[in-house]
């Protein structure tokens, strides 16, 4: 298998192609997509009753263009001190920057940056300092202002690993999710200050593999993270689960998901006590309303849209949602083919 498609796995078979986040609100101008095995006669329900509603209610835009016509972003992050956003590719390991107000992104870090040749999960913490994960290593990080290699750190060990996505705490520690080993890593600010101008090794935080759902041989299983309040919340995008991580104690559970569940779940966004997810293989972002310990999500609103473009990645900005646009299916990751070009992140506006 090449390297490129053995960087990630996005549909976990025949049964993830045909899940369209439970089948709620898929515009009334496409075709109906099936409803995944997992999915229940009360999700199903759900998206009857709200289907009308949500196709009226959302549409998609293109919200700035990508300047790389073999970009295939993947990863985005948002800069609270200035609107900037930053975008990731896939394919290259180049980091663009969109600011606001212009159409077209900039390069910020071209492709192959410190022999990064692909960018995943990013994120920007309050220091005003850039984490960009490489899935084949590590955790890369940068200062904003002079684009200088901070520190690098790289995942224990030389078993098969596959970093993903990334969360910033409130106290600034870094906890990033393996696809593969299943685990949640740990970068403090106190690790990062004894690693700067060098390298250093993540702490496995938390171990999930006694928790998540029994997978078929391959498949990838922790993907997006969102920290708020204490806790983490981490997808499992092959189970479709949810699970929550008590920072303070360790405990892990499983979240209880009603109406819907989380397979293909990509990226997510938590803002107070609301839970947005990209699920990349059916082009759908959903919100989830979580209860007030986090221990149970349910599904308030679904959009599946072939304009998506298979969304890997989302961020809230003005009470809106930015999507990554990652054409994955389009001589990417996913499949062969041509891709729209240029890439876009888009708007997603009534979600």
């Amino acid at each position: 298998m090449s390297r490129s498609i053995q960087r990630r796995t996005f549909l976990t078979g025949a049964a993830a192609l045909a899940v369209a986040a439970t089948a709620v609100g898929a515009p009334p101008a496409t075709a109906a997509p099936r409803a995944s095995a997992a999915a229940t006669s009360t999700a199903v329900s759900a998206a009857t009753s709200t289907a009308a509603s949500t196709a009226a209610s959302t549409a998609v835009s293109t919200a700035f263009e990508l300047p790389d016509d073999r970009a295939y972003p993947e990863g985005i992050a948002a800069d609270p001190r200035t609107g900037d956003l930053y975008v990731g590719s896939y394919t290259t390991g180049a980091v663009y920057r969109a600011t606001p107000g212009r159409r077209t992104a900039e390069v910020f870090l071209p492709a192959g940056a410190d022999g990064r040749s692909t960018a995943n999960g990013l994120k920007v913490d309050r220091a005003g300092r850039l984490w960009v994960t490489d899935s084949t290593s590590g955790v890369d990080v940068y200062d904003l202002r002079t684009r200088a290699l901070l520190a690098r750190f790289d995942v224990p060990g030389n078993a098969p690993r596959f970093v993903n996505d990334l969360a910033v705490t409130a106290d600034g520690t870094v906890y990033l999710t393996d696809s593969v080993r299943e685990v949640v890593y740990r970068a403090t600010p106190a690790q990062l200050a004894a690693a700067r101008g060098g390298r250093a090794t993540l702490t496995t935080a938390y171990d999930l593999s006694g928790v998540v759902a029994p997978h078929p041989s391959g498949a990838y299983t922790l993907n997006g993270i969102a920290a708020q309040d204490g806790y983490l919340l981490t997808v499992d995008m092959t189970a479709g689960a949810l699970y929550r991580v008590d920072l303070a104690t360790g405990d892990i559970r499983q979240v209880a998901l009603s109406g819907g569940d989380l397979v293909n779940g990509d990226g997510l966004e938590l803002v107070g006590g609301r839970l947005w997810a990209a699920l990349n293989g059916t082009n759908t972002i959903t919100r989830w309303r979580l209860s007030a310990n986090a221990t149970a999500a349910r599904l308030e609103k679904s959009v599946t849209d072939p304009a998506l473009q298979i969304p890997t990645t989302l961020v809230r900005r003005n009470g809106r949602t930015l999507v990554v646009r990652s054409q994955f299916d389009k001589g990417g990751p996913m499949g062969p083919g041509t891709p729209e070009t240029p890439f876009t992140v888009a708007w997603v506006h009534g979600i």
